[in-house]
């Protein structure tokens, strides 16, 4: 008989393999057919030394395992409530009975069925650094999730709409059949990022949409102020008040505090300015103090110190200037002199070298026409005298001859003829020579008797045009 209930009862476990979301009921089929045989059927994660015991019919189920039909003899059929990622294995339905030695052995056992836990990943965390950073300076930023199955998964950066390029995130085994990833970008952090936004996308096969966590820039940046001091009106009249104005522009965060010093000594302010949001997402500030032009405080340093989010202090300075009007026209004359002085001085110094300049041109220009040209020159010979005449009387109407070399070139400067009672004279004309190599002319008076009439006026002289020469002999 037990041969022959043996042989009818059948034990059906048609599931191979069965993927479930995580947090999901699982369930899991099992039926017999045929005879019903003494002995329970159970359910077993894995199979060999390390089988775990997921339900016993004869037992009280876990709290996350319930029956599908309670009380059947036939549907073994479970329910595994709020599956995780532990839960992933190969489970199988057993039915047992008792051996001849009373302990219990395996009747009969299914295929088993194979169970994939398909977990999202965990919300994501979007880190930077701990600190604050200047513009310029390259910062790492970093997207993690974790707990999720299977393995492949896609990460995106975004600097708010722009894609960013990034590395391959790196992905670990965690747990039972999960895993955690980790990607990183770095950006370097501008003036302008303070209403910048990074966004980590993560896609999954477990999710319906992307996943994403997002990080503010201006968590972690910092933009130092520029400080600048004015002093209105400056130079400013005695005894008149001077406003110092302290300009704090384009800072990040808004945590500034300012201070004024008076050649290092506080002064007190009364009003206390407020930062001021700009349309870029930084702050400017704007602080004055007023100053009483006091004699004695001529010269002084007014100086604005600035503090920005608890950084080294930032300085401007500025000097009160103060004039008084009774020396002021004085003042302004003396000065109107000294810049009259200082024309002349200018003026007769372009004149200087302009004049030495024009000299040395001329001189220049001088040297070389003497160089190109010939001077004119007369030149009286005696005549030759023997040992015979030197005895003899010199005949008075004799005269001895002269040669005479003169340039080519017009005459503009009439030459005075000496006019003498005592003297006689010859003349001599020449007309404009041919071009030639030669540029003089050349004029021999040899033996010449001078008339003994009466003189008369030296000839005039004629145009331009031609030249003249002119001798005169003293009587004798």
């Amino acid at each position: 008989m037990q041969s022959v209930g043996a042989q009818e009862f059948r034990l059906h476990q048609l599931q191979d393999k069965v993927s479930v979301a995580a947090g999901k009921t699982l369930t899991l089929n099992c039926t017999t057919s045929g005879m019903v045989i003494a002995g329970a059927v159970r359910w077993l994660k894995g199979w060999g030394s390390e089988n775990k015991t997921i339900y016993d019919q004869r037992e009280k189920p876990l709290p996350r395992v319930t029956r599908a039909v309670a009380g059947s003899d036939t549907d073994f059929t479970i329910h595994i409530s709020n599956v995780q990622p532990e839960d992933m294995g190969t489970y199988y339905c057993v039915k047992f009975v008792k051996g001849d030695t009373g302990q219990e052995e395996v009747f009969q056992r299914g295929n088993g069925t194979e169970v994939s836990v398909q977990a999202k990943p965990s919300p994501l965390l979007v880190s930077g650094p701990a600190e604050r950073m200047r513009p310029g300076q390259s910062v790492s930023f970093t997207c993690r999730t974790g707990g999720f199955f299977p393995k492949e998964i896609v990460v995106k950066w975004f600097k708010n709409r722009d894609p960013m390029m990034v590395q391959q995130p790196q992905i670990t085994e965690w747990g039972v059949k999960t895993y955690n990833m980790s990607s990183t970008v770095m950006v370097t952090l501008q003036k302008n990022d303070v209403p910048s936004q990074l966004t980590c996308e993560v896609l999954h096969s477990t999710l319906l949409a992307p996943l994403r966590g997002s990080f503010q820039l201006s968590r972690v940046l910092r933009v130092p102020p520029s400080v600048e001091v004015r002093a209105e009106p400056s130079p400013t009249e005695l005894n008149k008040t001077v406003t110092f104005t302290c300009l704090v522009k384009e800072f990040y965060p808004a945590h500034v505090s300012v201070s004024w010093l008076e050649n290092g000594v506080d002064l007190k302010v009364q009003n206390i300015s407020q930062p001021r949001e700009l349309h870029s997402g930084l702050f400017e500030l704007r602080s004055q103090v007023e100053v009483q032009a006091t004699e004695e405080k001529n010269g002084s340093t007014i100086t604005c110190m600035v503090v920005h989010d608890a950084q080294a202090p930032a300085n401007s300075s500025a000097f009160l200037w103060i004039y008084n009007p009774a020396q002021g026209e004085s003042s302004k004359e003396s000065q109107m002199l000294k810049d009259d002085m200082l024309i002349y001085i200018v003026v007769g110094v372009v004149c200087t070298v302009l004049a030495l300049l024009v000299a040395a041109i001329l001189y220049l220009i001088r040297t070389k026409q003497i160089k190109g040209k010939s001077s004119p020159s007369a030149r009286l010979h005696e005549p030759e005298k023997s040992s015979e005449a030197t005895t003899q009387e010199s005949d008075p109407n004799n005269l001895t001859y002269a040669d005479l070399n003169f340039d080519k070139e017009r005459k503009t400067i009439r030459r005075m003829v000496e006019m003498s009672q005592q003297s006689e004279y010859a003349c001599i004309q020449t007309n404009r020579a041919p071009n030639g190599d030669d540029n003089l002319t050349y004029a021999d008076l040899d033996m010449v008797h001078l008339s003994k009439a009466p003189k008369r006026p030296a000839p005039r002289p004629e145009e331009a045009s031609s030249e003249y020469a002119s001798v005169q002999i003293t009587r004798k």
